[in-house]
């Protein structure tokens, strides 16, 4: 009887809840992202404007809160939106041969992009306060071990401090069309990311857990015509974070890790299987591909 092969791949080191999430939809298309190393990816202007919205509203919270309100609002943000477009439009084309978007498309998202800051900027105060919050930092490193040779490596968007309740609040910013309907608040997904970043922030920084508050700072690029409601360029949302949504996610990574990786922390491929379903399937690069053939 011949003995049954078992797949080593390199040796695993660091992963990212990326990795959890594409695992979670679909173990056979993580196979291929992160033990076959095939890339299929192309190369978007909703990728390419989020990353850039990411900076700049971060670039404006820091001058707010270390400096001061005055000076954050002498920012021209819209100056810096287009640049950080144009950098990353070139970052892009570089990595991947090609233009990551038309003309029209940058100008579209662009000016989605000015009004979305603009709303921000007027409604600061509704979303950001300086009296009494510290800001602790933005992209502050998560980095934790998880099981001989494995570590969990993130960045969180933004970590407030409110000093009087000695409570943190990590935030996520999202940049969205017209914002999370119920489905996508549903999403474990989407919202398990934050509860993962959670119980980490607070094992390797020390802090409270139950002093720990996760939410989702959702920006809008487009309103609803002709609504009958006042509408918002921003959305909050704060997924449920107690004890039973953190020990879900927690089981969730323990299968993870224990399927994907054995004792020594390196990758196996033994019984990845695709796990099709309309979801998984949608934006999968994959997809009637020579690596798949069973995407719905």
């Amino acid at each position: 009887m011949l003995k049954k092969k078992r797949l080593y791949i390199i040796h695993m080191g660091r992963i990212s809840y990326s990795q959890l999430s594409m695992f979670s939809e679909c173990p056979q298309r993580w196979k291929l992202n992160y033990i076959d190393k095939i890339t299929e990816s192309e190369p978007s202007i909703h990728l390419l404007f989020g990353t850039a919205m990411h900076e700049v509203i971060q670039t404006w919270l820091e001058v707010m809160y270390h400096d001061s309100i005055k000076n954050a609002n002498k920012l021209n943000l819209e100056q810096r939106l287009h640049d950080k477009m144009y950098e990353q439009f070139q970052i892009d084309k570089e990595a991947y041969g090609k233009n990551p978007c038309t003309l029209e498309e940058m100008k579209e998202f662009f000016n989605d992009g000015v009004a979305i800051l603009d709303f921000v900027k007027k409604r600061r105060a509704d979303y950001f306060s300086k009296r009494g919050y510290k800001l602790i930092g933005c992209e502050v490193p998560i980095e934790v071990d998880l099981k001989k040779n494995v570590k969990i490596v993130g960045y969180l968007d933004l970590v407030i401090l409110d000093e009087f309740h000695n409570t943190i609040t990590i935030y996520d910013i999202k940049t969205s069309t017209r914002g999370w309907n119920k489905w996508m608040k549903k999403d474990e997904n989407k919202t398990q990311q934050l509860l993962l970043y959670k119980q980490f922030y607070s094992k390797q920084y020390n802090h409270p857990i139950d002093k720990i508050e996760v939410e989702y700072f959702i920006v809008k690029r487009k309103l609803y015509e002709n609504a009958m409601f006042p509408q918002k360029r921003v959305q909050k949302f704060s997924p449920a974070s107690g004890t039973v949504s953190m020990n879900k996610v927690a089981k969730r990574l323990d299968t993870f890790l224990d399927l994907a990786f054995d004792n020594e922390g390196n990758r196996i491929s033994e019984n990845i299987i695709p796990t099709p379903s309309k979801k998984a399937c949608k934006w999968c690069e994959f997809k009637n591909t020579q690596y798949c053939s069973v995407g719905v």
